[in-house]
């Protein structure tokens, strides 16, 4: 395998995706390639990061929620018994276990509502792993596809780009590291440049400096990809001058 091929494999590197021989060759070329090894440091913090989108954490707020309505529950003390009488068993208050009765209801009451609540906060949460999965899929798959090309550029304040195209699946997958937070209002989106004009390919998170997403459409015939700030909601046309250009020329 020539030193060219090498320079692709990064990102199946970073998610043990290669085989034996594969690995030793690139690790091999990892120690004079300096290059490979920031765009291998980048794919392994994305990897981390998808790892930690799809992870379920109970809500931080259900812990005291449940406390807080068991505290509006009153609870009665127990009730001294009736003296013996004669010709009669013990006699207790009837009025102190009608009240036991009442508070136990109205527990179970607002248990239920806080089950109610746990349940639908479980199921939007699930819904959340969903959708993360499904993209960590996506991004996997063009990060590990056999013909994945890797171009990378500086972006300003010290930030990094690195876009991966497949031309096998049409698709293109970018990732940033040190991306400054933008102002309210404000976004960063993506572009394919294809023939002298640029068409929309997604919107980044404003305020997280690393990230990684799936370009939006498909690759086609571009060749390279824009990213600009722009109103929050995005642009139909990107606003002059770009935050970055990057060609995917080999």
């Amino acid at each position: 395998m020539n030193s060219a091929d090498l320079h692709t494999l990064a990102g199946a590197y970073a998610l043990d995706a290669l085989d034996p021989d594969e690995r030793a060759a690139f690790e091999a070329h990892l120690d004079s390639c300096a290059e490979c090894r920031q765009e291998v440091d980048e794919f392994a913090a994305t990897a981390v990061r998808l790892a930690l989108a799809t992870s379920v954490t109970p809500p931080p707020a259900l812990k005291g929620a449940v406390l807080r309505r068991i505290t509006e529950v009153r609870q009665e003390p127990p009730r001294a018994t009736t003296p013996r009488t004669r010709g009669s068993g013990l006699r207790y208050s009837t009025r102190g276990a009608g009240r036991w009765a009442l508070a136990a209801c109205l527990a179970a009451a607002a248990l239920g509502g806080v089950a109610t609540w746990q349940h639908q906060e479980a199921r939007q949460a699930r819904q959340e792993v969903g959708r993360a999965q499904a993209e960590a899929e996506r991004l996997a798959a063009v990060l590990t596809a056999p013909d994945a090309r890797t171009h990378t550029a500086r972006l300003p304040d010290g930030a990094r780009g690195t876009v991966v195209v497949s031309k096998s699946l049409n698709r293109a997958v970018f990732t940033a590291s040190g991306l400054a937070s933008l102002p309210e209002g404000k976004t960063y989106e993506l572009w394919f440049s294809e023939r002298g004009s640029m068409r929309p390919a997604g919107l980044l998170d404003a305020h997280r400096a690393d990230q990684a997403v799936v370009m939006d459409g498909p690759v086609g015939g571009a060749g390279g990809m824009g990213i600009t700030v722009e109103p929050a909601g995005g642009s139909a046309t990107p606003s002059l001058p770009p935050v970055g250009l990057i060609s995917f020329a080999a």
